[in-house]
């Protein structure tokens, strides 16, 4: 059913929430997952991100594997996000609701939204 799932993953706790969903899915489905880190200039280490997937990876047992998309001056996180989905074969986005949004009361945040409108596979939303 979901062969490959894609996660972005900012390192922030919502999106922890998201992977963890994710891994839920790996384990029932036999799934393969690949977490997208979007180097935005608002990340300040990939590799401290890198490495929470990585002990989250090996704490759940599932294999997760690693990519990171450098945005460019004319593009977005969410297009960065949706250029991936494009062309890497996924059959589901699991994304958290917000990421690192400084503002408690969007329910949805603009990236959340992005790409569950224009993507042309399922994603579920995590809360």
């Amino acid at each position: 059913m979901f062969r490959r799932i894609m996660v972005p993953f900012d390192g922030s706790s919502h999106s922890v929430k998201a992977l963890s969903v994710a891994i839920d899915f790996a384990k029932r489905y036999g799934s393969s997952i690949v977490a997208l880190i979007v180097d935005d200039g608002t990340i300040t280490s990939i590799e401290k991100v890198s490495e929470v997937v990585a002990s989250i990876s090996k704490k759940s047992g599932v294999s997760i594997e690693v990519k990171v998309s450098k945005v460019s001056p004319t593009t977005s996180t969410a297009t960065a996000i949706i250029e991936e989905v494009s062309k890497g074969g996924y059959d589901l986005v699991v994304i958290s609701a917000r990421g690192r949004t400084v503002n408690p009361d969007l329910v949805v945040g603009s990236v959340a939204l992005s790409v569950a409108v224009n993507v042309p596979i399922s994603v579920f939303i995590v809360r």
